[in-house]
Formats: structure tokens, sequence, C-alpha cells
């Protein structure tokens, strides 16, 4: 057995950990996997006659993981600015489920990869009372 270790900037939460932990335990020759959010790497023992390290990371590539995470930058000029640089307006909104928490929107016009996925994440449902 073999052991790699893999540093990861974009496994930024626990709902990541799972995710990395079930990617990698999926790839056979993959004995056991370490994985921290809270110091951004993983340490993974796997058997070299099964699998490689490129491999493994080639898996965390696919999914996103290695990548760098760029945010878009705001311009330092109003967007009603003529300009050749991309405008980002912001949005807000106010949702009964949240009360009086505000919360800011931007539309980027990524074509890029779209976020990861968060688990255990959805769609607030309302529910409706009899």
């Amino acid at each position: 057995m073999e052991k790699v270790t893999i540093e990861i900037p974009t496994m930024y939460g626990d709902h990541h950990v799972l995710e990395v932990r079930k990617i990698l335990l999926s790839i056979p020759g993959v004995q056991d996997v370490y994985a921290s959010s809270a110091f951004g790497f993983v340490e993974v023992t796997y058997d070299p006659e099964k699998v490689n390290d490129l491999e493994i990371k080639m898996k965390l590539d696919e999914a996103g993981y290695l990548g760098e995470w760029n945010l878009p930058v705001e311009l330092s000029v109003p967007a009603t600015e003529k300009t050749e640089h991309p405008k980002y307006f912001r949005h807000t909104a106010i949702f009964e489920t949240t009360k009086e928490v505000v919360s800011f929107s931007q539309n980027i016009g990524y074509t890029g990869r779209p976020l990861w996925p968060c688990p255990g994440m959805g769609v607030i449902k309302e529910v409706m009372e009899d």
C-alpha cells in the first residue's frame, strides 16, 4: 500500500469532505481516505497495482476539486458607465422563510463549471398548514 497527500483548495466545508470521500472510495484500489476541510488536504491509501496517484488526481480534477477557486471581481466604475469590461449587477431579495435577512446575488455570466454539489442542501419548500 502507498499513500499520497493532495492539497485541495476548494474543499472548504464538511459537505465537500463527504463528497471527496465518496469520489475517492469509489475508485478501485483505494483503501482509505482521510480528508480535512480545515487544512484543505486529503491523504489517500491505495494499492499501486490497481490505481496510481495520477488517476486519483484526475478523478478529483474531473469533479472540480483541484482547480483554482476564482471569483469575479466587481469593477470600480458604476455599471451605468461605458467600459469594455463586463458589467456585474447585484440584486437583492428578502424571502418569507428568512424574515429580515437580506441577501445579495449577482449574475456573472460564468460559462465554466457551475458550483460543485453540496450534499444535503436543497431548495426550501413552503409547507402548507391546515
